[in-house]
């Protein structure tokens, strides 16, 4: 196509036409769908209900949630009470063998996994009927020559992990996937 002057006035006007024919919700580049009302954001600190789970595990969650949501999100953190609630609890934390092999006549683990698992509960005060409880996972492989020290020492592994079960609650609350 070649671009004369017609066809960029064209454009111009379907540039400034474009917002009228959009949803009605606020849509914003980050992906989120937040009703104007809703200003405040509040999340307790996440339990830690993991049998297996380092003491370290609630806190950083909670931080990595908190961070995510501000990035992500133009709301106010507040400690309580705010127009979006988070609460919820980490109820597995699991290490175990993803792949036997055999090998000089013993099994032996060819990867190991990291399993999360983590109840959330979403409370939209402007409007009950997006509330949630759901449970959500998220699973990692590592070499069988990562041990569970290893990478409860390794902030970026955690992170990913976080991340992805993070996001999903982003995507599930405010973002209407």
């Amino acid at each position: 196509m070649i671009w004369n002057k017609r066809n960029w006035a064209f454009g111009l006007v379907l540039l400034l036409l474009l917002p009228l024919f959009s949803s009605c919700g606020v849509y914003s580049f980050t992906g989120t769908n937040i009703d104007p009302s809703v200003k405040t954001i509040s999340i307790a600190t996440f339990a830690n209900n993991a049998n297996n789970g380092p003491s370290f595990l609630a806190p950083r969650f909670t931080e990595d949630f908190k961070d995510y949501f501000q990035r992500n999100t133009t709301l106010k953190l507040v400690p309580r009470d705010g127009d979006l609630q988070f609460e919820g609890q980490i109820i597995a934390y699991d290490f175990a063998p993803a792949a036997i092999q055999q090998q000089n006549g013993q099994d032996l683990a060819g990867a190991n996994q990291l399993t999360i698992q983590v109840r959330i509960k979403f409370t939209n005060t402007k409007d009950p009927k997006q509330d949630f409880e759901q449970t959500l996972q998220t699973t990692r492989p590592f070499p069988a020559t990562r041990d569970i020290t290893s990478i409860n020492n390794d902030p970026a592994a955690l992170r990913e992990l976080f991340r992805n079960i993070i996001s999903d609650a982003f995507n599930k609350s405010v973002a209407n996937w």
